[in-house]
């Protein structure tokens, strides 16, 4: 059919895709003049990517973005998704939960290859004591299952808190809200429409 984008041949959105993004002006969501068609052997080729909660969070927002699927790997994090995809693994973010001393929940948004620092996280965000939720907890707070947990459209509406360093990024690529799927935007996504707070607690993996 004429102008159907298949979910395999959405691109990486690269600087020429920003500029395809400005020359549709008054547009939402991802139309067709926004996406760069590519052919990539690592992703795994499918039909239909459908919806999820982060999605429609996103195309609500107005924001456009690139889909790669890949081949989910239990345990496997940020390495496999990134080797997948054939991008950098500082270049993808990965959502973590965490609680405070209140057990009162928080995202944090961390370079895939760095880990967070709980002791600098809870002083920058005013809190005694920060600690990472259980998986089950987790998914309680987010809605999402554990290895597909987005910042976007979550079951209720959480503080977020990004490393400062992945503003700098010209693209990223972070959870779309289902295990093997990321989504691709530019970071300045992150302290706009999802209002995270720039924070400084990375720690060399």
């Amino acid at each position: 059919m004429r102008g159907t984008i298949r979910a395999d041949d959405r691109a990486v959105p690269g600087p020429g895709w920003l500029d395809l993004q400005a020359s549709c002006p008054g547009r939402t969501g991802r139309p067709s003049c926004c996406v760069q068609r590519e052919s990539s052997p690592v992703r795994k080729t499918v039909n239909h990517v459908s919806e999820t909660p982060a999605t429609q969070w996103l195309r609500r927002a107005g924001i456009a973005f690139g889909e790669h699927v890949y081949e989910y790997v239990e345990h496997g994090g940020t390495a496999v998704s990134s080797a997948a995809l054939g991008v950098a693994e500082h270049h993808v973010v990965k959502t973590l939960v965490m609680a405070d001393e209140q057990a009162r929940p928080l995202v944090v948004l961390m370079h895939g290859d760095r880990k967070v620092s709980t002791k600098n996280l809870a002083r920058q965000a005013g809190r005694k004591r920060i600690e990472p939720c259980t998986p089950e907890v987790a998914q309680r707070h987010t809605g999402y299952q554990v290895g597909g947990t987005s910042p976007f459209g979550t079951r209720k509406p959480l503080p977020v808190y990004v490393e400062r360093s992945i503003l700098d990024l010209p693209v990223v690529y972070i959870n779309g809200g289902r295990r093997g799927y990321l989504v691709s935007l530019p970071p300045a996504v992150l302290t706009g429409p999802l209002k995270a707070q720039p924070v400084d607690c990375a720690l060399e993996a």
